[in-house]
């Protein structure tokens, strides 16, 4: 089966030499990549610039990507040979810098810009404004495709977190979810249609139910 993993973080420009960006390591994603060409499948691998994962990467096709809107202008690139599955691990950035100002020492704030914002303007004030979600135009780009999304979430607890893989599946008609972070707790939760979400002890457990779900698609095509 033809696969897409996306992995690692996206980031956004302060300046020309400053990023917005977080923590991901693309770690996952690029494991999930490999377990799924040691199971035979053809595999792309979206990987972000940024990620720190330095061991083999066994996809057949890696590509690096930047920005959230490069990362959604490859993805539609891939239109062209749609995936029979797509795992969209990447950990994209949930805001991009609009505008950024400096407070004059009547409290007033002046927009500034420039290829290197110099430290003598002092504290700076940053407009941050929401980047689209890639995951709600997956469904629109491959209709015919198995898709798979994360939820990852910090605050509250594993049933908060299930509720909302379960909400992101609704609302970007894909197939499963897996949940995790902080407010989930060790392990991974796969959510896969009405079924009882599956724990997930290992990473391990987690690509084996992932690959199952696309070679079960496979004897249906």
């Amino acid at each position: 089966m033809n696969c897409v993993v996306t992995a690692g973080p996206s980031h956004e420009p302060l300046d020309a030499v400053r990023r917005l960006t977080n923590f991901s390591t693309g770690t996952l994603g690029s494991q999930l990549a490999n377990f799924l060409v040691a199971r035979g499948h053809q595999v792309t691998l979206l990987l972000g610039e940024g990620a720190s994962y330095t061991s083999e990467q066994r996809a057949q096709q890696l590509v690096r990507f930047t920005t959230t809107e490069d990362l959604s202008q490859k993805i539609a690139a891939l239109t062209t040979a749609p995936p029979d599955a797509l795992f969209h691990a990447a950990a994209v950035s949930d805001f991009r810098v609009t505008k950024l100002f400096r407070r004059t020492p009547g409290g007033q704030l002046v927009p500034i810009e420039g290829g290197k914002i110099p430290t003598r303007f002092g504290t700076l004030v940053a407009e941050l404004a929401p980047t689209p979600k890639i995951i709600s135009r997956l469904r629109l780009l491959f209709p015919e495709a198995l898709l798979v999304g994360w939820k990852y979430e910090v605050d509250g607890r594993r049933a908060g977190v299930l509720r909302l893989a379960r909400n992101q599946m609704k609302r970007c008609q894909t197939d499963a979810c897996v949940a995790n972070g902080r407010a989930y707790g060790h392990g991974y939760g796969l959510v896969i249609g009405a079924e009882k979400p599956m724990h997930c002890e290992q990473n391990e457990n987690l690509f084996t139910g992932l690959a199952e779900l696309v070679e079960r698609r496979a004897t249906h095509i």
